[in-house]
């Protein structure tokens, strides 16, 4: 999705801005979390405090990829009321079985879902109606179809570039794209619908069954095709 937002000629991105922030907050030993750190602002008010200041080479929309499991500090999602959410999900087993490939342990907090379900919450109190949702394999299955109704739901114009991107790292990836974003690097637009879901271990299975009831509670809000 960031790669779709960022091929918008006006269109600003940003790549999971309180990562830094939560690593050194948190201490969890993920990968490049030295590099990460090093890379980026920690202070968790002058990340937010960049994020609701002007938008950078002054494009008229900024798209933030925001990790929910990144906001453990004195941040939320409350402290952004003027701005437009929208809420990417995915099954529970697809997001663990990546993280397995790319780690040895996770918890159910990593999959974010749960904090997700929170913050809709939250936003559609706010709101009075629900924020969009959209689920990935929905994404997948129709893109043109799902991102026009989601540019609806956000007021701001449908692009046809959004279905295309240049091969290739983006210039806003952080650093740790050299370890999460090898199928993104090798993309130039949406892949074919998923197939069947993964076969998980046992724990990484125990951890995706804990967060089942909130990702089925998020999809009854998903844009459909």
């Amino acid at each position: 999705m960031m790669r779709s937002f960022s091929s918008r000629a006006d269109t600003f991105v940003s790549d999971e801005p309180f990562y830094g922030a939560y690593l050194e907050t948190t201490g969890d030993p993920q990968p490049m979390a030295d590099a990460v750190i090093a890379s980026m602002d920690c202070d968790w008010q002058s990340v937010a405090a960049t994020l609701r200041g002007p938008v950078p080479n002054g494009s008229p929309i900024w798209y933030q990829k925001h990790m929910p499991h990144h906001m453990e500090g004195p941040v939320d999602i409350r402290d952004f009321p003027e701005m437009r959410h929208a809420f990417l999900i995915r099954d529970p087993i697809r997001v663990a079985a990546s993280y397995a490939n790319k780690r040895s342990a996770i918890n159910a907090d990593h999959l974010g879902i749960t904090r997700q379900r929170r913050y809709f919450d939250m936003i559609a109190e706010q709101r009075g109606s629900a924020p969009p949702v959209v689920d990935s394999a929905d994404v997948l299955t129709n893109p043109e179809s799902v991102l026009k109704k989601l540019c609806q739901a956000l007021d701001i114009a449908w692009e046809p570039a959004m279905l295309r991107w240049a091969h290739g790292p983006h210039p806003q990836d952080g650093v740790w794209g050299s370890h999460w974003y090898d199928k993104v690097n090798a993309s130039t637009g949406f892949g074919d619908p998923p197939g069947p879901l993964p076969e998980l271990s046992e724990d990484y299975r125990e951890v995706a069954d804990a967060c089942r009831e909130d990702y089925e509670t998020l999809k009854q809000f998903a844009i459909t095709p």
